[in-house]
């Protein structure tokens, strides 16, 4: 019995050790990975930050346009939610927070009489929503960790076409901000409309536009780069989401590792203990067997009165006549 048990915890033992080894092979894969992310956020930022300004400066010196992303907000029937999420698990909590926070989007515009269309970006939240027959209008994978700018001009197009043309008065962002290894947020913000130009206007400088001259004019220029800005926009969120899930990953599969190394430690100390009790138990077994083979083994004297009561010596006489007695 002891032996058998000792067989299971073995089986147990190299079956633990072999996932800590897959944890820890993956913990610095994504350990390695989210450096490379951050470093092509920060790498993104720039243009992002000039695109921004010039539609600032543009709208501040002026720049009038008609176009759709700049359409006032006004009475919201139709709600579009896009979801960032990730293709794969062993993420931790980072699927389930983001998918929990817009579902609770669908949810609150179905409780005020509103419609609503998803986008989904990744595997994960578009397995959910489909098992829950969620209607789904578009959905992208397979570039959830290393998302291209190809990729966010793809997802921006379909979601521009969403809202120009499907109805939706507002676009919705759901996805996991990165702010630091150690901390990333869920956050739900308004993509579409943009703000008005007055709006843009305030954080412009009119005099930085006035060395320039725009050909055809500033309105067809901030009518071109409209486009340009939400995709942007939308690259810097793909960017966040995918170094927010990489560290994810890193700290849940560092929390896997730390977990494999006290079930090992557990699991042999356990196996230990079985098999000391198995020697304790065999040691007791041949001493117990040893004593009674003590118990069971007769006194010498006794054995010798047995065989004088079974053959006892010749007579004296009888041995006198077995041949003649010298003096």
């Amino acid at each position: 019995m002891a032996g058998a048990q000792e067989r299971v915890l073995r089986r147990r033992i190299a079956s633990v050790q072999n996932t800590k080894k897959i944890t820890r092979a993956m913990e610095l894969i994504a350990a390695t990975r989210v450096v490379k992310a951050q470093q092509r956020a920060n790498e993104a930022r720039p243009y992002a930050e000039h695109i921004t300004q010039v539609i600032q400066d543009l709208s501040a010196a002026g720049a009038e346009v008609d176009h759709p992303l700049l359409r006032p907000l006004g009475v919201v029937e139709k709600v579009g939610v896009v979801v960032l999420a990730a293709d794969r698990g062993l993420a931790g909590a980072y699927n389930s927070s983001v998918i929990k926070a817009a579902e609770r989007e669908v949810q609150a515009a179905r409780s005020e009489g509103k419609e609503y269309a998803l986008v989904t970006v990744g595997r994960k939240p578009k397995a959910y929503f489909s098992f829950r027959h969620y209607p789904i209008e578009a959905s992208f994978e397979g570039f959830s960790e290393n998302p291209s700018f190809e990729d966010a001009v793809a997802v921006a197009a379909r979601v521009r076409d969403l809202y120009e043309n499907g109805g939706c008065d507002r676009i919705d962002l759901v996805y996991t901000r990165f702010v630091s290894l150690g901390s990333q947020e869920v956050v739900v913000r308004r993509f579409l409309p943009l703000e008005d130009a007055d709006t843009i206007a305030e954080g412009g400088d009119a005099s930085a536009t006035a060395g320039f001259e725009f050909e055809p004019s500033a309105a067809a220029v901030l009518q071109t780069l409209l486009p340009r800005y939400v995709e942007s926009r939308l690259f810097a969120a793909l960017l966040d989401a995918a170094a927010s899930e990489l560290a994810n990953r890193q700290r849940a599969m560092k929390s896997a590792t730390d977990n494999a190394e006290e079930l090992i430690v557990k699991y042999t100390r356990k196996m230990n203990q079985v098999r000391q009790d198995a020697i304790t138990t065999e040691i007791m077994e041949i001493i117990g067997g040893a004593e009674a083979l003590a118990d069971d083994r007769e006194d010498p004297g006794e054995l010798l009165l047995h065989h004088l009561d079974t053959e006892p010596f010749l007579p004296l006489d009888h041995r006198h006549q077995s041949g003649p007695v010298r003096t």
